[in-house]
């Protein structure tokens, strides 16, 4: 096994089962005060891949306990590496965000690129689906949720691709929704403190080169 990563939540390695890649998470190695998180976090991601068993362009469920979540590696190379320019790649990573709503899945973590791999084929891919909501009927919350999804793939679009937004792709980047300006203003700033001050946690999994 190969390790990709350990931190206060324990531990992520890539190994192989019958042929195939898998990515293990395993949370026993947690820090006692964070162990609880950890595991919190690892039902959320299997919650959300049985959700999406089947889908393509998502990471498939293989096994899930207490502490642990086995699913398989998808081959590709995270955005920030990779630089997606065209404009296709944002049309199926569009029609890829749809589909997740559809089965009532909200990622809630697209802002970070690591979480967006460029498959060999060109195609978009997402990962990393910890704090992913899964909602039993898309209400409000719900709906805020994947709007703020898409408004952050538009974000790199036009990082990456900017002269092929549209006149209404501006228009959502320039109106972030009420949940979000409410998480900038009042619990961002708290959640960052947590996050690097105590748990020493930058939370940006492969923002270098890719780790899983």
């Amino acid at each position: 096994m190969l390790e990709l990563k350990s931190d206060l939540f324990g531990t992520v390695t890539l190994g192989g089962d019958r042929g195939r890649d898998i990515v293990v998470r395993d949370t026993a190695p947690a820090r006692w005060w964070t162990g609880w998180i950890a595991r919190l976090l690892c039902r959320r991601e299997a919650r959300a891949l049985a959700r999406l068993d089947g889908l393509h362009g998502t990471p498939r469920l293989l096994a899930a306990g207490r502490e642990t979540l086995i699913r398989e590696w998808i081959e590709g190379r995270p955005m920030q590496a990779a630089r997606p320019r065209d404009p296709e790649y944002y049309r199926a990573a569009r029609a890829l965000i749809a589909r997740l709503h559809r089965r009532g899945v909200a990622h809630n973590d697209l802002a970070k690129e690591p979480n967006w791999l460029v498959t060999p084929a060109g195609n978009p891919a997402v990962v990393d689906f910890q704090l992913a909501c899964v909602a039993p009927r898309r209400g409000y919350f719900f709906r805020a949720l994947a709007r703020e999804d898409l408004r952050h793939l538009l974000k790199h679009k036009r990082r990456y691709c900017p002269e092929r937004l549209t006149a209404r792709e501006r228009r959502i980047l320039a109106t972030p929704a009420p949940l979000s300006r409410l998480w900038m203003a009042a619990i961002k700033p708290a959640y960052t403190f947590m996050t690097r001050r105590l748990f020493r946690w930058a939370d940006r999994e492969g923002a270098g080169d890719r780790q899983y």
